[in-house]
C-alpha cells in the first residue's frame, strides 16, 4: 500500500479490524520510511445501486438525499444528528439486502416510512406528508388514524 505521506510503497499493517457488521475490514498502517500512520478500508465492490423512478428513469442511489429527508423530517425534534445517520444506514442497509440492483423509488419511501414510525411519530407526519404528496387536511387526519391505529394494536 502506498503510503500518503511519503508516496513509498511498503507500508505495513499494524492492526486489522471488521466494521460494518463485517463488510469491511479497517486496517491501521505504518509507513517505515517516514513514520507516519494511516488508516485504510477494504470491503467487498459492488454494483452500484439503480434506484426506478416513478417515470420510468433511473439513477444511482444516494444516501446523501435519504439522509437530507430524515433531517429535514426530523427538524426541530428531540434527536440527534447521530441516531438520523443511523437510521439511515439501517435503512440502506435493508434496501441491499432486499434489492440487488435496482429498487423502486416508491420502496424506498415505504422502507423510510416503515423506520420512521418506530423512530419518531412527528418526524414520521412530516415525512409522509411530502412523500404521499397530502392535498388536504383529511390526508393528515387518515395518517394520524393509522398511526394511532398502529399504536392501539401494538403489545406492550
Amino acid at each position: 500500500m502506498l503510503c500518503p505521506f511519503c508516496n513509498k510503497e511498503d507500508s505495513r499493517v499494524i492492526d486489522s479490524r471488521a466494521v460494518d457488521d463485517g463488510r469491511a475490514i479497517r486496517r491501521r498502517r505504518g509507513c517505515p520510511h517516514c513514520g507516519k500512520r494511516f488508516t485504510t478500508f477494504e470491503t467487498v465492490e459492488q454494483l452500484p445501486l439503480m434506484v426506478v423512478k416513478h417515470d420510468g428513469s433511473r439513477q444511482v442511489f444516494d444516501r446523501n438525499k435519504l439522509l437530507n429527508g430524515l433531517i429535514r423530517s426530523c427538524d426541530k425534534r428531540d434527536k440527534s444528528l447521530e441516531s438520523v445517520m443511523i437510521l439511515a444506514h439501517d435503512i440502506e442497509q435493508d434496501i441491499h439486502r432486499e434489492f440487488e440492483q435496482e429498487v423502486p423509488s416508491k420502496a424506498i419511501g415505504e422502507m423510510t416510512l416503515k423506520h420512521l414510525k418506530n423512530f419518531d411519530q412527528v418526524a414520521y407526519i412530516r415525512f409522509a406528508s411530502v412523500y404521499r404528496k397530502f392535498s388536504d387536511i383529511n390526508s393528515f387526519r387518515h395518517e394520524l388514524d393509522v398511526l394511532l391505529a398502529d399504536d392501539d394494536n401494538k403489545i406492550d
